[in-house]
């Protein structure tokens, strides 16, 4: 049997592990996708959309894929997933990894919070037209922010409960330095609320955020699990596979043949 290696996946860094993997003798990659997103970009190896049925699916999942190791590459907040995959890993005794791009530095005029609930009572004191780039979950935090403009950009529309007043832009990424200028000029936006994700996608409409001198509501990101650490890029990753998956097993580092 070869080396299988499963990935959480969902973000730009799982979907670059996977290409670096999956053309490698010996080893077998799979990419599991939550199937938020109804059209997801091509992924490289073997791919599998859905829940597992929590911590417990999870590590059926793995013993009876004979998983070799088990890496959550998925978003900086998905808490739930990130707690069930360490869970899962531990039951299963799966050699486990995180992989997390850095946060961001902290900016002068930037507001932290530790929560979308707390990020809604932040709002009324900053602005009224609000760029909100939290993503489109969890926006029925903000419905009761009556006299709150917001424009949402998303891939796919949102589902209600949304703000009263609500200007939808539907758009994928990555974006450019100009086009967040233009984003923000165009809907007179005078404050902006996004979550620490981290990485250099998102960062333009932060820069131009400082460009405007516009204030920035922040989401710090969820503690990781306790005891657990995470790898902050894709060679990280691999140096970390090289050194669980059994030498002949599979070819797994950048040094391999």
């Amino acid at each position: 049997m070869p080396a299988h290696v499963l990935i959480l996946g969902g973000t730009t860094e799982a979907r670059h592990l996977a290409t670096a993997l999956a053309s490698r003798p010996g080893l077998r990659v799979t990419t599991s996708l939550a199937g938020r997103v109804r059209r997801p970009g091509a992924i490289d190896g073997e791919v599998r959309v859905g829940g597992f049925g929590g911590a417990a699916g999870l590590a059926d999942w793995l013993r009876a894929h004979r998983v070799t190791a088990l890496v959550d590459a998925t978003h900086p907040f998905a808490e739930r997933i990130t707690a069930n995959a360490a869970e899962a890993a531990g039951v299963a005794g799966v050699p486990h990894a995180i992989l997390r791009r850095p946060g961001w530095d902290l900016d002068d005029d930037w507001h932290p919070v530790v929560s979308l609930e707390e990020a809604a009572q932040a709002v009324p004191r900053l602005g009224q037209r609000v760029f909100l780039s939290t993503g489109r979950l969890g926006l029925a935090v903000f419905s009761g922010l009556t006299d709150t403009h917001f424009v949402v950009r998303s891939v796919e529309p949102p589902e209600p409960p949304l703000p009263p007043h609500c200007e939808m832009v539907l758009a994928r990424g990555p974006f450019s330095l100009a086009d967040e200028l233009d984003l923000l000029r165009t809907h007179r936006i005078d404050v902006l609320v996004t979550k620490d994700s981290g990485g250099a996608a998102t960062a333009p409409k932060l820069a131009a955020a400082r460009s405007l001198s516009l204030p920035v509501v922040v989401v710090r990101r969820p503690e990781l699990p306790s005891g657990a650490g995470a790898l902050p890029d894709k060679e990280a990753v691999l140096d970390w596979l090289a050194g669980v998956i059994p030498p002949g097993d599979a070819c797994a580092a950048d040094t391999c043949p």
